[in-house]
């Protein structure tokens, strides 16, 4: 059994003295001041002097060690023991050449495999617990904004295709409206000649024709009616008025 120890670094690499001090000021608020955490960077040292880590490189794994406590890229800040492990030296240097060639230096991603994750992957192989929350809670924080945004994304654009769907299936189904009325049995060359048709009464036809005049009627003496067309009312309203003037003469 041989302890687990993972080596804590503020990351103060960006060459910049303003940028690196602010770094610390972050780290010291956020993780001495409340506890929430920070910009760090993590080693686990396990078996020998060396800690290992994860960055970034063009080819080749991204693994590497140096010795503990001593990466002259950050500002070392604590150490954590984490426990104990059970496995032999040569069983976690066979985990190492795994690691090696699971994590090659162009995968490296800021927020979704950094150094942490690595870390907590190198442990949990170790049978140890992982990283303390605090130590990549920013890193986690922002992936998981990222996968927001983007989830967020993707369901606007399937709203998008949707909305875009419905519209063509409207617009079809009115299109189809119209080409039915275009192509009634009224209509002029219409195709559905065989199809039902609505039929008027025929105290509607005799209201509504064209051409149909008022008209009054007589009884003949053998009891039939005739019909005698209602003269124009102009030519009424004369009558009219000359059996006035026959009356006041």
């Amino acid at each position: 059994m041989t302890e687990v120890v993972v080596h804590v670094y503020d990351v103060t690499n960006s060459g910049s003295d303003n940028t690196n001090n602010t770094i610390l000021q972050i780290n010291r608020f956020f993780k001495d001041g409340i506890g929430l955490g920070g910009i760090f960077h993590s080693a686990v040292q396990v078996y020998g002097e060396d800690e290992w880590s994860f960055g970034f490189c063009e080819q080749g794994t991204g693994v590497f060690s140096c010795p503990a406590k001593k990466n002259p890229m950050y500002t070392y800040r604590e150490c954590i023991v984490l426990g104990k492990t059970s496995l032999s030296k040569s069983k976690v240097n066979q985990i190492l050449r795994e690691l090696s060639r699971e994590w090659p230096g162009n995968s490296y991603d800021l927020l979704a495999k950094n150094c942490n994750h690595f870390c907590n992957d190198f442990c949990e192989s170790l049978g140890v617990p992982k990283l303390p929350g605090w130590v990549n809670r920013f890193a986690n924080a922002g992936d998981t904004a990222v996968e927001i945004a983007e989830s967020t994304a993707v369901r606007f654009r399937q709203a998008k295709t949707e909305i875009v769907t419905a519209s063509k299936v409207a617009y079809r189904f009115l299109a189809g409206i119209t080409s039915n009325n275009n192509n009634s049995p009224d209509s002029p060359g219409g195709a559905n000649r065989n199809s039902p048709k609505f039929q008027q009464p025929a105290w509607f036809k005799n209201l509504v024709a064209a051409g149909a005049k008022p008209s009054t009627s007589t009884t003949l003496d053998n009891g039939q009616e005739q019909v005698h067309p209602q003269k124009p009312l102009q030519q009424r309203q004369d009558s009219e008025a000359a059996t006035l003037r026959s009356y006041e003469m």
